[in-house]
Protein backbone atom coordinates (compact mmCIF):
# COMPACT_ATOMS: atom_id res chain seq x y z
CA UNK A 1 0.00 0.00 0.00
CA UNK A 2 1.67 3.44 -0.89
CA UNK A 3 1.71 6.50 1.11
CA UNK A 4 -0.95 8.37 -0.69
CA UNK A 5 -3.18 5.32 -1.19
CA UNK A 6 -6.44 5.43 1.59
CA UNK A 7 -7.93 2.27 3.00
CA UNK A 8 -11.25 0.86 0.99
CA UNK A 9 -13.28 0.58 4.69
CA UNK A 10 -13.01 2.85 7.34
CA UNK A 11 -10.01 1.35 9.80
CA UNK A 12 -8.55 3.68 12.03
CA UNK A 13 -5.48 1.05 12.67
CA UNK A 14 -4.67 1.22 8.85
CA UNK A 15 -5.29 5.03 8.38
CA UNK A 16 -8.42 7.02 8.86
CA UNK A 17 -9.91 10.76 8.61
CA UNK A 18 -11.45 11.01 12.00
CA UNK A 19 -14.10 13.88 12.10
CA UNK A 20 -14.39 15.45 15.82
CA UNK A 21 -17.15 17.86 17.30
CA UNK A 22 -14.70 18.93 20.25
CA UNK A 23 -15.92 20.60 23.17
CA UNK A 24 -15.11 23.22 24.72
CA UNK A 25 -12.13 23.19 27.74
CA UNK A 26 -10.26 20.29 25.03
CA UNK A 27 -6.98 21.07 23.75
CA UNK A 28 -6.69 19.69 20.38
CA UNK A 29 -3.62 17.98 21.95
CA UNK A 30 -6.48 16.32 24.25
CA UNK A 31 -8.46 14.71 21.45
CA UNK A 32 -5.21 13.56 19.62
CA UNK A 33 -3.69 11.79 22.85
CA UNK A 34 -7.17 10.34 23.26
CA UNK A 35 -7.31 8.75 20.13
CA UNK A 36 -3.57 7.55 20.04
CA UNK A 37 -4.10 5.90 23.34
CA UNK A 38 -7.42 4.33 22.53
CA UNK A 39 -5.49 2.86 19.44
CA UNK A 40 -2.72 1.79 21.40
CA UNK A 41 -5.14 -0.41 24.00
CA UNK A 42 -7.33 -1.72 21.29
CA UNK A 43 -4.75 -2.38 18.39
CA UNK A 44 -1.65 -3.24 21.07
CA UNK A 45 0.66 -1.42 18.87
CA UNK A 46 1.46 2.46 18.54
CA UNK A 47 -0.14 4.27 15.61
CA UNK A 48 -0.01 7.52 14.28
CA UNK A 49 -2.56 10.33 15.25
CA UNK A 50 -2.45 13.86 13.98
CA UNK A 51 -4.84 17.31 13.62
CA UNK A 52 -5.31 19.28 10.72
CA UNK A 53 -5.36 22.49 12.26
CA UNK A 54 -5.68 23.34 15.91
CA UNK A 55 -8.32 24.74 17.52
CA UNK A 56 -8.61 26.97 21.50
CA UNK A 57 -9.44 25.31 23.92
CA UNK A 58 -12.36 27.93 24.46
CA UNK A 59 -13.68 27.13 21.48
CA UNK A 60 -15.74 23.93 19.96
CA UNK A 61 -16.65 22.24 16.54
CA UNK A 62 -14.82 20.45 13.74
CA UNK A 63 -11.48 18.92 14.58
CA UNK A 64 -10.07 16.93 11.71
CA UNK A 65 -7.71 13.98 13.04
CA UNK A 66 -5.82 11.73 10.50
CA UNK A 67 -4.83 8.11 11.79
CA UNK A 68 -2.20 5.70 10.38
CA UNK A 69 -1.36 6.86 6.43
CA UNK A 70 -3.94 9.45 6.50
CA UNK A 71 -1.69 11.49 8.24
CA UNK A 72 -0.06 12.05 4.69
CA UNK A 73 -2.91 14.30 4.10
CA UNK A 74 -3.23 16.23 7.28
CA UNK A 75 -1.30 19.07 5.80
CA UNK A 76 -3.57 19.23 2.87
CA UNK A 77 -6.27 19.28 4.96
CA UNK A 78 -5.10 21.77 7.35
CA UNK A 79 -4.25 24.85 4.02
CA UNK A 80 -8.00 24.30 3.34
CA UNK A 81 -10.28 27.58 4.21
CA UNK A 82 -12.17 27.55 7.48
CA UNK A 83 -16.00 28.30 8.33
CA UNK A 84 -16.44 29.61 11.71
CA UNK A 85 -19.78 31.38 13.96
CA UNK A 86 -18.13 33.55 15.94
CA UNK A 87 -19.86 35.76 19.26
CA UNK A 88 -18.42 39.19 19.81
CA UNK A 89 -19.02 41.00 22.75
CA UNK A 90 -19.48 44.14 22.31
CA UNK A 91 -17.76 46.97 24.95
CA UNK A 92 -15.39 44.97 26.48
CA UNK A 93 -12.10 44.73 25.83
CA UNK A 94 -9.81 42.03 27.40
CA UNK A 95 -5.49 41.24 26.81
CA UNK A 96 -6.35 38.29 25.36
CA UNK A 97 -8.79 39.29 22.85
CA UNK A 98 -11.50 36.39 24.24
CA UNK A 99 -12.71 35.51 27.41
CA UNK A 100 -9.76 33.43 28.75
CA UNK A 101 -8.41 36.96 30.50
CA UNK A 102 -10.52 39.46 32.34
CA UNK A 103 -11.96 42.65 31.06
CA UNK A 104 -9.41 45.44 30.98
CA UNK A 105 -11.70 48.25 29.69
CA UNK A 106 -15.13 48.80 29.17
CA UNK A 107 -16.81 51.28 27.63
CA UNK A 108 -20.61 51.93 25.70
CA UNK A 109 -22.19 49.95 23.59
CA UNK A 110 -26.07 50.75 23.82
CA UNK A 111 -25.56 53.53 20.76
CA UNK A 112 -24.03 50.51 18.32
CA UNK A 113 -26.68 49.79 15.66
CA UNK A 114 -27.13 46.55 13.63
CA UNK A 115 -26.15 48.97 10.62
CA UNK A 116 -23.18 50.27 12.34
CA UNK A 117 -21.52 47.16 12.68
CA UNK A 118 -22.52 46.07 9.38
CA UNK A 119 -20.70 49.51 7.65
CA UNK A 120 -17.25 48.39 9.19
CA UNK A 121 -17.22 44.59 7.83
CA UNK A 122 -15.73 45.18 4.57
CA UNK A 123 -12.69 47.22 5.78
CA UNK A 124 -12.63 42.90 7.45
CA UNK A 125 -12.99 41.29 4.08
CA UNK A 126 -10.61 40.32 0.86
CA UNK A 127 -7.35 40.12 1.20
CA UNK A 128 -6.20 41.91 4.64
CA UNK A 129 -3.33 42.17 7.10
CA UNK A 130 -3.94 41.04 10.32
CA UNK A 131 -1.89 41.17 13.79
CA UNK A 132 -2.09 37.85 15.71
CA UNK A 133 -2.69 38.36 19.25
CA UNK A 134 -0.33 38.50 21.68
CA UNK A 135 -1.54 35.59 23.61
CA UNK A 136 -1.27 33.43 20.84
CA UNK A 137 1.06 30.31 19.57
CA UNK A 138 3.23 32.99 17.24
CA UNK A 139 7.14 32.72 17.83
CA UNK A 140 8.15 36.18 19.02
CA UNK A 141 12.03 36.47 19.30
CA UNK A 142 12.27 33.12 19.57
CA UNK A 143 9.62 32.28 22.08
CA UNK A 144 5.79 31.69 21.98
CA UNK A 145 4.14 34.72 21.92
CA UNK A 146 1.81 33.82 25.07
CA UNK A 147 4.60 32.72 27.36
CA UNK A 148 5.83 36.39 26.79
CA UNK A 149 2.33 37.98 27.20
CA UNK A 150 1.75 36.07 30.80
CA UNK A 151 5.22 37.29 32.05
CA UNK A 152 4.11 40.69 31.37
CA UNK A 153 6.67 41.16 28.36
CA UNK A 154 6.71 43.44 25.16
CA UNK A 155 5.32 41.38 22.41
CA UNK A 156 4.94 43.00 18.79
CA UNK A 157 3.91 40.17 16.47
CA UNK A 158 3.96 41.22 12.59
CA UNK A 159 0.92 41.35 10.64
CA UNK A 160 0.33 38.48 8.25
CA UNK A 161 -1.59 38.21 4.93
CA UNK A 162 -4.44 36.15 4.97
CA UNK A 163 -8.11 36.34 3.71
CA UNK A 164 -11.49 36.66 4.72
CA UNK A 165 -13.94 35.54 2.34
CA UNK A 166 -17.35 36.58 3.78
CA UNK A 167 -18.69 37.74 7.30
CA UNK A 168 -22.48 37.34 7.37
CA UNK A 169 -24.09 38.76 11.06
CA UNK A 170 -26.64 36.12 12.15
CA UNK A 171 -27.51 37.46 15.31
CA UNK A 172 -27.71 40.63 17.55
CA UNK A 173 -29.32 40.84 20.70
CA UNK A 174 -27.67 43.10 23.58
CA UNK A 175 -23.93 43.15 23.71
CA UNK A 176 -23.64 40.01 21.59
CA UNK A 177 -23.24 40.07 17.90
CA UNK A 178 -22.91 36.64 16.31
CA UNK A 179 -20.97 35.93 13.01
CA UNK A 180 -20.70 33.63 10.32
CA UNK A 181 -17.07 33.96 8.96
CA UNK A 182 -15.58 31.80 5.54
CA UNK A 183 -11.92 32.51 5.96
CA UNK A 184 -8.53 31.29 4.83
CA UNK A 185 -6.35 28.89 7.24
CA UNK A 186 -4.94 31.33 9.48
CA UNK A 187 -7.07 33.45 10.25
CA UNK A 188 -7.64 34.55 14.46
CA UNK A 189 -10.83 35.07 14.96
CA UNK A 190 -10.10 36.70 18.24
CA UNK A 191 -7.85 39.80 16.75
CA UNK A 192 -10.83 39.77 13.85
CA UNK A 193 -13.29 41.01 17.30
CA UNK A 194 -10.78 42.98 18.77
CA UNK A 195 -10.19 44.53 15.47
CA UNK A 196 -13.92 45.14 14.81
CA UNK A 197 -14.53 46.43 18.31
CA UNK A 198 -12.14 48.79 17.96
CA UNK A 199 -13.41 50.03 14.50
CA UNK A 200 -16.67 50.52 16.40
CA UNK A 201 -14.86 52.62 19.12
CA UNK A 202 -16.35 50.16 21.91
CA UNK A 203 -14.18 47.40 21.74
CA UNK A 204 -15.17 43.80 22.33
CA UNK A 205 -14.06 40.31 22.76
CA UNK A 206 -14.74 37.30 21.26
CA UNK A 207 -16.89 35.27 23.83
CA UNK A 208 -17.44 32.00 22.03
CA UNK A 209 -16.30 30.42 18.82
CA UNK A 210 -17.44 27.35 16.73
CA UNK A 211 -15.83 25.92 13.82
CA UNK A 212 -18.60 24.47 11.52
CA UNK A 213 -16.19 23.25 8.24
CA UNK A 214 -12.74 23.02 6.98
CA UNK A 215 -12.97 23.06 3.50
CA UNK A 216 -15.47 20.58 2.91
CA UNK A 217 -15.89 18.59 5.99
CA UNK A 218 -18.54 19.52 7.75
CA UNK A 219 -19.34 19.47 11.95
CA UNK A 220 -22.59 18.18 11.11
CA UNK A 221 -20.68 14.99 10.05
CA UNK A 222 -18.68 14.63 13.07
CA UNK A 223 -18.99 12.82 16.25
CA UNK A 224 -18.43 13.56 20.06
CA UNK A 225 -15.97 12.28 21.61
CA UNK A 226 -18.51 10.58 23.60
CA UNK A 227 -20.20 9.51 20.55
CA UNK A 228 -16.16 8.18 19.49
CA UNK A 229 -15.65 6.39 22.20
CA UNK A 230 -18.93 4.06 21.61
CA UNK A 231 -18.04 3.59 17.89
CA UNK A 232 -14.61 2.23 19.48
CA UNK A 233 -16.51 -0.08 21.27
CA UNK A 234 -18.29 -1.31 18.38
CA UNK A 235 -15.38 -1.24 16.28
CA UNK A 236 -13.12 -3.28 18.19
CA UNK A 237 -15.83 -6.14 18.78
CA UNK A 238 -16.43 -6.20 14.24
CA UNK A 239 -12.57 -6.16 14.54
CA UNK A 240 -11.87 -9.06 16.24
CA UNK A 241 -14.93 -11.12 16.05
CA UNK A 242 -14.31 -14.67 14.12
CA UNK A 243 -14.73 -14.71 10.32
CA UNK A 244 -18.58 -16.10 9.89
CA UNK A 245 -19.98 -14.94 13.62
CA UNK A 246 -22.57 -12.01 13.27
CA UNK A 247 -21.94 -8.85 15.05
CA UNK A 248 -24.06 -6.05 16.21
CA UNK A 249 -23.99 -3.85 13.17
CA UNK A 250 -22.05 -0.19 14.05
CA UNK A 251 -24.03 2.46 13.34
CA UNK A 252 -22.43 5.29 9.94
Amino acid sequence: MSHTEVPAAFDPEQGAIMLVDKPVGWTSFNAVSKVRKTLRKLCGHRVKVGHAGTLDPLASGLLVLGTGICTKQLQHLADEDKRYVAVLRLGQTTLSYDSEMPVVIELPWEHICLNEVRAVLPRFTGAIMQRPPDFSAKRFEGERAYHLARKGAHVDLPPVALTIHSIEIIGFQGAEVTLDVHCSKGTYLRSLAHDIGQALGCGAHLSALRRTASGGLQVSDARTPEQWSVWFDQWVITRNAPVGVPVWPMEG
